[in-house]
């Protein structure tokens, strides 16, 4: 029985080792093994490796991005600022002197004309207007957007009033009126001006004008009239003074407000002054009774007050009285630096408005007659229509 192991084989036939042992040298043993060399790394340029490109890259991105952000933000802007507003009315809006624009966006974001008061400080900077609003109330449409606002208080057409003093008001009515005003702003000035200096017109002005210079513009308006006025006055006048001249324009102004009239009856008067005649003018009874607060519309003239010496009264006093008895408009200075060329010396009225003129002392008296059955007939046609009236109220 064969008893040697199957893997062995026979002595003579053994397999040779795939890796045979190749003897080395005590050298070659203690080198280590070359083994697998790691992967190269990659080459890194010159260029990316410079600090500065990076930081250009950086910077350019941080650009390119802010550039955006801006253009968008203007983009959004601008619509806001282009779309139509809040408002679904008409309204007014007051800008005060010296007034920012910053203050001005304030106003409009609080009483809901615009929605952000930045877009519009920054809108108003960008179209250049920063400092083209100006002061004055403006009518702001309705829907108007920012940029319509803008445009509206850059325009400076604001919203005017009026105030009319008219021909024959005394200072004191005049200062009452102006006074009165709620568009002006400011107190009165401290004294009032005299009797006859201030002009009679329609002024039209913005909201919120002191009413110091609204004096002051009435005061320089009439100095200017009549000095203009008195320079081309015809000559031989029995007027020794400007003073004397406003004073007889406002007898003239307060005895008619017809205006094809004026010259004659200046007339009549500056023939009494050629004749030292008195001018017994009623108007300078009420003055001389009542001021510048003017007559009650319901206190009839009576026969006492005619005999009545005051400074005013010229059916008492020679000449003309001490100062004007109100304010004259042009017409009447006019009228007296220039009066018509007639005899009279007496007018009365006639019932329809106007004046019947006379030269004597007769003819006046029957105008005078005419006008008191005039009156007579009026008051009992008035009398017997409030009587036929009267039972038809009581039914």
């Amino acid at each position: 029985m064969n008893t040697t192991p199957a893997n062995q084989g026979d002595f003579g036939q053994r397999t040779t080792p795939p890796n045979p042992i190749v003897p080395k040298s005590a050298s070659d043993a203690l080198r280590p093994e070359t083994g697998t060399p790691p992967p190269a790394k990659a080459r890194r340029s010159k260029q990316s490796r410079n600090q500065f490109v990076v930081f250009l890259n950086f910077l350019m991105s941080a650009i390119m991005m802010v550039t955006l952000a801006a253009g968008l933000i203007v983009y959004f802007g601008k619509q806001s600022f282009e779309a139509p507003g809040p408002t679904a009315t008409n309204s007014t809006f007051l800008v005060k002197p010296s007034t920012g624009v910053s203050e001005i966006a304030d106003q409009l974001e609080r009483r809901g004309l615009i929605t952000d008061a930045r877009v519009f400080q920054v809108g108003v900077r960008a179209y250049g207007n920063n400092g083209s609003l100006k002061a004055g109330e403006y009518e702001i449409k309705a829907g108007a957007s920012m940029h319509d606002i803008m445009e509206v208080l850059k325009s400076g057409k604001s919203i005017l009033y009026s105030l009319t003093i008219p021909e024959g008001l005394t200072v004191v009515q005049a200062w009452q009126r102006i006074a009165d005003s709620e568009a002006l702003s400011g107190e009165m000035p401290a004294s009032m001006p005299v009797e006859g200096t201030l002009a009679a017109d329609t002024m039209r002005f913005t909201r919120g004008t002191s009413r110091q210079q609204v004096v002051d513009k009435m005061l320089a308006d009439q100095k200017k009239l009549v000095e203009e006025i008195w320079e081309r006055r015809a000559e031989g006048l029995p007027i020794a003074s400007v003073d004397e001249f406003v004073t007889l324009a406002s007898i003239v102004e307060k005895e008619t407000g017809r205006g094809d009239e004026r010259s004659r009856v200046a007339s009549v008067f500056i023939n009494r002054l050629n004749k030292n005649m008195r001018l017994q003018s009623d108007p300078t009874i009420i003055y001389g009774l009542f001021g510048g607060k003017g007559k009650p519309s319901d206190r009839p003239i009576r026969q006492s007050d005619i005999d009545k010496a005051t400074p005013y009264n010229t059916y008492v006093i020679n000449g003309l009285p001490p100062t004007p008895i109100a304010n004259p408009g042009k017409a009447a200075l006019e009228a007296v630096a220039n009066p018509s060329q007639t005899s009279d010396l007496y007018f009365v009225a006639d019932g329809t408005g106007g004046h019947v003129f006379a030269a004597t002392l007769e003819e006046h008296n029957a105008n005078v007659a005419r006008y008191r059955a005039f009156e007579k007939k009026q008051a009992e046609e008035a009398a017997k229509a409030g009587g036929n009236a009267e039972p038809a109220a009581a039914q």
